[in-house]
């Protein structure tokens, strides 16, 4: 893609690892992007939102890291309490909304989004911009068997997050061309509120310790993808112009 050649040129010693942490995203973004049959997007969209998507990892780290900071102060690690605060409101929050500003601010007015279905790319492609940058970090500092498992848990994770973003994205942006402003307002915060919770979930279940956490965890994502996938095959069947 676009940004592997600078890549390469900063962690050279490490292509192996830099090209497992991106295939995941790459396929998984090539996925979405035939999904949308009506109107394709332009790939300078696409290439600029995934740039984008990076760019809110560092609105993210700066946002979990004041909320951690504000987070300890009231409430004492390592229990159950603090954990939930953590998940769902500090990172879960923080991330999905970092995603969210800028993929407003990238395609809201845009003359592109035209299409129902666009919300879903728009977010999706955001998230996997997201969820490539921050898997480059984790591989290079933990090795490939991360590389391995994060390819069927956090950047499908990721994508399945910006599907939910995207569905009530895209009913804002149908609602304000409607002249619902309203419902549009209410549509923007769930687009922000329904993945942080999604996220907060992943987070939470993933951090429990008990004979029970990992068939949980499992079961968690399974559904999760069972659901985004059918969400994003009956969206792509029934797209139309708004």
């Amino acid at each position: 893609m676009f940004f592997i050649a600078p890549l390469i040129n900063l962690y050279g010693g490490h292509i192996i690892l830099i090209v497992a942490a991106i295939v995941p995203a790459f396929f998984l973004l090539r996925f979405i992007y035939r999904q949308d049959r009506l109107e394709p997007e332009p790939h300078s969209m696409i290439k600029n939102l995934v740039l984008m998507g990076i760019v809110s990892t560092f609105i993210a780290v700066m946002c979990e890291r004041l909320g951690s900071i504000i987070l300890n102060l009231f409430f004492k690690e390592a229990n159950t309490l603090y954990n939930f605060i953590l998940y769902f409101f500090v990172v879960g929050l923080s991330e999905e909304a970092s995603k969210y500003i800028v993929l407003k601010r990238t395609t809201w007015n845009a003359s592109e989004f035209n299409c129902k279905f666009d919300g879903v790319v728009y977010a999706v492609t955001v998230s996997l911009g997201f969820a490539l940058w921050e898997n480059i970090e984790y591989v290079l500092m933990y090795g490939f068997s991360t590389a391995l498992i994060r390819a069927v848990t956090a950047v499908p994770g990721h994508a399945c997050f910006g599907v939910f973003m995207g569905v009530w994205y895209g009913l804002a942006k149908r609602c304000e061309l409607r002249g619902d402003a309203s419902t549009s307002r209410t549509c923007r915060i769930l687009a922000i509120a329904m993945p942080a919770v999604i996220h907060g979930c992943y987070d939470f279940i993933a951090t429990m310790e008990n004979a029970a956490s990992t068939a949980i965890f499992v079961g968690f994502v399974a559904v999760m993808f069972l659901v985004c996938y059918a969400v994003v095959k009956k969206l792509s069947a029934n797209d139309e112009y708004l």
